[in-house]
Parts: C-alpha cells; sequence; structure tokens
C-alpha cells in the first residue's frame, strides 16, 4: 500500500480518511487483535464488538464534552433517514404538528420537503432566490407551535456554513452537522437533537450518529418504524437491530485519530487556515476564480467556485479538473446540481495537500487568465 499512487482527495464524502486509520485498519483487516476474524465477521453481540462500540462512544462524549443527558446512537439510512427521523420522533412534542425549518441549501431543503409528510412546515424566512447567504435571524418568522426548530450547519453542495448557534428562544434545536462534524468544538446542551452522517469528516459511509437530548426520548409517532425510534435505538445501545459494526470501528479509529491531534479545537483552527488559503486565491483572482456565497456565511469545509466568469466557463472548468487529476487531485468537480468547482477540505484533508491546490490554482491563473 505504501508504495500506491498517492492522490489528494477533495471529495465532498465519502471522503478522505487519515491514512494512519486506513492502515490500521488494513493491519486489522483479517484478525483483529488476535482474535483469529474480522471485525467484518464479528458478532454484534459479542463482548469484543460491544467494547468497539463503547470505546466509540465514549470517545464521541469526550471530544464533543457531551452531557450525561443525552443519548449517543448509531443508526443507518445516512442523514436522509434522519430527515424522517426527526419529525416522527419530535413532532408528537406539541399537539399542532408543526415545525420549524431554516432552508439555506440543497440539503435543509430535502429535509423541510420530507418533513411535510408528518408535520405542518413552516419556513422561517422568505424563499431564497439563491442559496448563497444566510438570512438575519432577526428576520426569522419562529412559530411559538412550533414542535422543533431545525437547520443545517454546513450545506455541503452550496458551501453555505452557520457560524453561529441560532437563538430559538427555548424552542428544541435540531441541526444536521452532516458535513461539519468535530471540525470545531459544539456546545451540545445548546441543541435537543444533532445528527451527522459519519463519511466526511468521522469515517465511512454506512453509520449516522445521533445525539439526543434523554427528555426528548418516547414521543415518536406511532407510524415512526421502529428502526428510527429514538428511544428504542437508546434503549437498546444502538442494537436493536444489526448496527453497521464496521462503519463504527472506523468511525472509532477517526475519533481516536482526532482526539490525538488536538481535539475539535485543532481541527477548527486548520479549518480556518485550510479554507483561508483557497478564499484567498479565489479573493485575488480579479474575477478569474468567484465564490457565489456572501463571505460571511461561507463554508470552511466545502468551497465552490466557478473560472472564468461568475457563471462559469465550462470548457476552462473541464481542462482544469482534467488537468488536476492528472497532478493526482481528485473529485473535485461540483455537485451536479450546480456544477462548477467544489474542493472539500474535511478534517483527514492535510494542509500539504491544499497547498498542491492552491500553487495549482495560482498556475492555471496565470496560463489562463486574459
Amino acid at each position: 500500500m505504501e508504495g500506491g499512487r498517492q492522490v489528494a482527495n477533495f471529495g465532498a464524502g465519502p471522503a478522505k480518511l487519515p491514512r494512519s486509520v486506513l492502515l490500521e485498519a488494513q493491519k486489522e483487516l483479517v484478525d483483529y487483535k488476535g482474535l483469529g476474524i474480522s471485525v467484518l465477521e464479528m458478532s454484534h453481540r459479542s463482548s469484543d464488538f460491544t467494547k468497539i462500540l463503547n470505546t466509540t462512544e465514549n470517545l464521541m462524549r469526550e471530544l464533543l464534552n457531551i452531557p450525561d443527558n443525552y443519548k449517543v446512537i448509531f443508526l443507518q439510512g445516512g442523514g436522509s433517514a434522519q430527515f424522517s427521523a426527526v419529525p416522527l420522533n419530535l413532532i408528537g412534542l406539541k399537539e399542532g404538528r408543526q415545525a420549524d425549518y431554516v432552508v439555506t441549501g440543497g440539503w435543509s431543503a430535502k429535509a423541510a420537503k420530507e418533513a411535510e409528510k408528518y408535520a405542518k412546515v413552516n419556513i422561517v424566512h422568505p424563499k431564497l432566490g439563491a442559496y448563497t447567504s444566510i438570512p438575519d435571524p432577526s428576520t426569522w418568522n419562529l412559530n411559538p407551535d412550533a414542535s422543533y426548530v431545525y437547520y443545517c450547519a454546513n450545506e455541503t453542495v452550496h458551501g453555505v456554513e452557520f457560524d453561529f448557534v441560532p437563538d430559538v428562544k427555548g424552542a428544541v434545536l435540531v441541526c444536521d452537522m452532516s458535513s461539519n462534524f468535530l471540525s470545531k468544538p459544539v456546545d451540545v446542551s445548546k441543541f435537543g437533537v444533532i445528527f451527522a452522517g459519519a463519511q466526511k469528516n468521522v469515517g465511512c459511509a454506512g453509520v449516522t450518529v445521533v445525539i439526543v437530548r434523554e427528555d426528548l426520548l418516547g414521543f415518536a409517532l406511532k407510524e415512526c418504524p421502529v428502526v428510527l425510534d429514538y428511544k428504542t435505538q437508546a434503549a437498546n445501545s444502538s442494537l436493536y437491530n444489526t448496527p453497521p459494526c464496521y462503519s463504527i470501528y472506523i468511525m472509532g479509529l477517526v475519533l481516536e485519530w482526532i482526539k490525538n491531534n488536538g481535539g475539535a479545537a485543532a481541527m477548527d483552527k486548520l479549518s480556518l487556515i485550510k479554507s483561508r488559503m483557497i478564499y484567498d486565491i479565489i479573493d485575488k483572482s480579479n474575477g478569474f476564480y468567484t465564490c457565489p456565497v456572501e463571505r460571511k456565511n461561507r463554508s470552511r469545509m466545502n468551497v465552490p467556485f466557478r473560472i472564468g466568469s461568475v457563471k462559469g466557463d465550462e470548457a476552462l472548468e473541464k481542462k482544469f479538473l482534467e488537468k488536476a487529476v492528472e497532478l493526482n487531485m481528485i473529485s473535485l468537480k461540483g455537485h451536479r446540481s450546480v456544477g462548477g468547482i467544489r474542493a472539500s477540505l474535511y478534517n483527514a484533508v492535510t494542509v500539504e495537500d491544499v497547498q498542491k491546490l492552491a500553487t495549482f490554482m495560482r498556475s492555471f491563473m496565470q496560463m489562463h487568465q486574459s
């Protein structure tokens, strides 16, 4: 493996994993800690898997300072399953079955649409013409009868990130943190529910972590599928049904790596360094590179940009992507719904990876700027 092709992976998820984690997983793949079997073959009811599960949960609690009155559960179905699970578990908190949604990009829009199946959804601000900013919270029209307020902390497709936790006047706050989870410290006590797919900052596809305050358990609608019922999953320590065992194991290795590299605060510092490197080039390019997102709402995780003009010169962008691959930089193509280029700078993406991209962006601009 060490002699293989070395690439800088800027994929939006599944995304780069720390090399040390991959090597550890490789070493333990066939024979986990002398047991003679792989984690892939291990019973989820065994004491050995229980250790893996407990270690992963304890690391998560330590890294995020999760208060004791919160449950941590590991579920399947990705963030998209939580678009259904959130209303199914929480809409029954109040009789009116109403929910407030802040829609700042493609993922919160999908979540709001899914919630409409189970709830009366109130979008707390006028519909945005484009997903390039976060509406000023002082203009939000929060419904006092809403069971919860939902937002997405970082929009992976559109590159819009909250750098604050909304003040929702004591309402139950729900947050999709899939793409900036553990990239910075978070005060968990401000939230009723936090969920995050692992495959961006904390592991591989297959497991979604849900952090839920205990007093919110037990309100699921009778129509809620049992595998999505937070109370059932918490009471069974994520073992109501077979969990995604190997994905939980990988997440544990990544959490250990984050801890050994300074925790969430260190990830935050690195995220700022990495994202500034790319935004600085964009902002000093005299319009050769353009980022559509308002500066104060720009994501540290996902940097979307166009080349040649605000709407993008497709021929130039194609050339950029082809040349990047030649230089062993992959997965820079923007999401199919928006086009252009997108560099995702998650925890495992190194400063050296980003320097390589920055150097390439400068040389490409010098070559093609008219």
